[in-house]
């Protein structure tokens, strides 16, 4: 072992530390300028929501509209609201999901 061996390894180790962090605030931000949609009941109910999770549209085609069944339009707005958080979740995981997988590689541990 070459004197003063560890050190590169440590410096290694916090550039690739730093790279990480970097592409991890890169991809926040991607996320959270995102925007999902879910739909339900065939497109009859969609929900739209930015990737910090806030609904920013809720969109009913008056074909949805039963007013003596509430119920079921209802229930295709709590359907297409899964949906679209789903889709965030997705996304999240596309974005995300490389990167939780690289910190395990930097050896830390419960990384």
């Amino acid at each position: 072992m070459q004197p003063g061996g560890g050190a590169p390894n440590l410096q290694q180790l916090m550039q690739q530390a730093q790279k990480m962090q970097q592409q991890l605030a890169e991809a926040q931000a991607a996320l959270a300028e995102a925007v999902v949609t879910g739909t339900a009941g065939g497109g009859l109910v969609s929900v739209t929501m930015t990737g910090g999770g806030e609904v920013t549209a809720v969109s009913i085609d008056p074909k949805a509209v039963d007013t003596d069944d509430l119920e079921s339009l209802e229930d295709l707005v709590v359907a297409a609201f899964s949906a679209a958080s789903a889709n965030m979740r997705k996304l999240a995981e596309e974005k995300m999901g490389p990167l939780a997988q690289g910190m395990g590689g930097l050896g830390l541990p419960g990384m």
